[in-house]
This record gives structure tokens, C-alpha cells and sequence, in this order.
């Protein structure tokens, strides 16, 4: 959504170039993404839009390896980052994201969009991810599904993936669907892929207070963020922000499918995440940490052919085969 605003308004905030929030309240959004880089579409794997919510006029973008025809792939939802702010399916960054994860993984990767803050503020966001993968259910039970993707798709192994604030919403889909994912049936999730997961509190972790001013997501970015995002009149103390917040449900009661909670070890949400592994272990669920030293925010995307994003895709590419058994 693109606003103009009056010639008297003042800039408040901005995110990136992208976003751009006046004192008036007008919104201006460039149609530019922040990363202007050039996408790598060499034909090895196909890909459309379609919408899947017509109510708020939302689209996600499939994926799957252009040699699959005979073949049944997991299904594999990449979430974008943004801070909840900004950020797209159509993003060269994450478009050429998409691309590897399809090609390295064979997989069909779902990449839904969902809407933005401040004109969407939250719960938004995390009700856009749910209705994103209640539209891979109806395509299980339709009469006439797309056949594009229920061609090869192998809708009893799907799992999902979110980057940063869409890492925020896989975690609060994996709350809410619990193991087994029986809301979705006849779709099985089978795990999460949790990639810098963007959780934040009033309180700042150690990370967030001792990070270097110069981070690609620094403490003024984040705050940033959460301002634009949250409710008005609440605090990072917020359930959907707080995972561990005072007025946020335990998770200790909550059976979870299998979660891999990846962090970069120079990202001032590393100790966050950390946390948040550490707690769900120790409260006797399956996750696995890993962290990359040395690695900002976001680095398998902005850096997706360097050996720690390499290393990554393997990573990720075992956690689905660990977590693929028949039931």
C-alpha cells in the first residue's frame, strides 16, 4: 500500500529505503526492494504466484525442480524477514533463496506473503502464516487441486521455515498447530526450520545491548521494528514478541513437532534464540541449535553461495531427511 504524503509532513520513521512513515500518518513504500540484486533464474526450477488469500489480496510464490515430473517432494515454506515491516516473495534476495532451497533440498517450497506493518500491525502477520498453510490443506482435500503442485507434492511432508520475523511466525505456527499438525489433516508437518528467529522483550539480552552499533540488524533497527509492529499502547513484553513474556503461555505444556533453531554468532538476536532453544531442550522437546560464528543477521541470504550458507543448506537438508520417517 503506497500513500502520498502532504508536502508539511515530516519523516517519523524508515526502514531500509523501503518504508517510509510521515508525521501525518501517510505511508510511502517503494516499489524498489532493499536489496537490488539480480536474480539468478538459470530454468532449473519452475515457479508461479498464486493467491491464497483473496480477502486481503495475498500471494505466494511456489517453487519446485524443474526435472520433478514423476517425482513426490516435501513440501518446504520459506516465511521472508522484514522486521514485519518490509519484505516480499518477490524480492530478488529471496527469490534467489527460494531457488537454492528447491534445487539443493528437491523440494516444493511455498513462499507466502503476508501484510505488513504499520498499516497491518500485529496479529496480522502471524494470522496470514496460518491461512497460508490452511491453503495447502485445501489443496489436500480439493476435488481439483493445481496440479502443478499436487503433481509432486507429498503433502504428509511438510515443513516450515521462516528468516527472522517470518522464523517469529513459524514459531507461533508450530505453537498453535502442536505435533502432528492435526488441524492441517490430511497435511503432516513434520518440523521448523527456525532462521534468526525476530523475538524481543523489554528487557534486552545481552547480544541486543552489547552489539556493535554497525550490525546489518542493530538494537536501533530492531527497536525500530517493534515500534512500527506491535500493537499500540503494548511492550516487547507482547506474546506474539516475548515467547517467554509474563503475560505469554508457557510452551512447557505444548507438544511440539522437531524445531532447528539457526542464528548467526555476531546477530544481536543470538542470545535470544539461544534462549529460546535452551528452554524448549530443557523442558524436554526436540531442538537442535546451531550457530555460525562470526555470521550476521541474515547471512544465508545476503551471502547464499558463501561455505557457512553452504554449510547450512546441508544442514537443513539433513533435518528434513531425519525427520521424513513414515508413520
Amino acid at each position: 500500500m503506497c500513500e502520498t504524503s502532504n508536502s508539511k509532513a515530516t519523516l517519523v520513521d524508515e526502514c531500509r529505503g523501503v518504508l517510509h512513515v510521515y508525521s501525518d500518518g501517510s505511508i510511502l513504500r517503494s516499489s524498489r526492494p532493499s536489496f537490488n540484486v539480480p536474480v539468478h533464474d538459470d530454468g532449473t526450477v519452475l515457479w508461479k504466484d498464486v493467491v491464497f488469500d483473496s480477502a486481503h489480496d495475498l500471494q505466494l510464490r511456489l517453487y519446485k525442480p524443474a526435472d520433478s515430473a514423476g517425482s513426490k517432494l516435501p513440501i518446504f515454506y520459506y516465511i521472508h524477514g522484514g522486521g514485519f515491516c518490509i519484505g516480499s516473495r518477490t524480492w530478488p534476495n529471496c527469490q534467489n533463496y527460494c531457488f537454492q532451497l528447491a534445487s539443493q533440498l528437491r523440494a516444493v517450497v511455498v513462499a507466502p506473503d503476508y501484510r505488513l506493518a504499520p498499516e497491518n500491525r500485529l496479529p496480522s502477520a502471524i494470522e496470514d502464516g496460518f491461512v497460508a498453510v490452511k491453503w495447502l490443506q485445501a489443496q489436500a482435500v480439493s476435488n481439483d487441486p493445481d496440479p502443478w503442485l499436487s503433481h509432486v507434492a507429498d503433502f504428509s511432508h511438510v515443513f516450515i521455515s521462516g528468516d527472522s520475523a517470518g522464523g517469529n511466525i513459524a514459531h507461533h505456527l508450530a505453537a498453535r498447530l502442536g505435533l502432528g499438525s492435526a488441524k492441517l489433516a490430511p497435511v503432516r508437518v513434520r518440523g521448523y526450520v527456525l532462521l534468526a528467529p525476530f523475538f524481543g522483550g523489554t528487557v534486552l539480552a545481552k547480544s541486543e545491548a552489547e552489539g556493535p552499533k554497525d550490525a546489518f540488524l542493530n538494537l536501533e533497527l530492531i527497536e525500530r521494528f517493534w515500534r512500527l509492529s506491535i500493537p499500540i499502547g503494548d511492550t516487547t513484553d507482547h506474546p506474539l514478541v516475548n515467547p517467554f513474556g509474563p503475560n505469554s503461555k508457557s510452551l512447557e505444556e505444548i507438544d511440539l513437532d522437531p524445531i532447528l533453531v539457526v542464528v548467526g554468532g555476531s546477530d544481536l538476536l543470538k542470545d535470544r534464540a539461544e534462549e529460546y532453544a535452551r528452554r524448549l531442550k530443557n523442558w524436554g522437546k526436540d531442538v537442535e541449535y546451531v550457530e555460525f560464528e562470526g555470521q550476521q543477521h541474515g547471512f544465508f541470504t545476503i551471502y547464499p553461495n558463501s561455505e557457512p550458507s553452504t554449510k547450512l543448506m546441508l544442514i537443513i537438508k539433513q533435518f528434513i531427511e531425519n525427520h521424513s520417517e513414515k508413520i
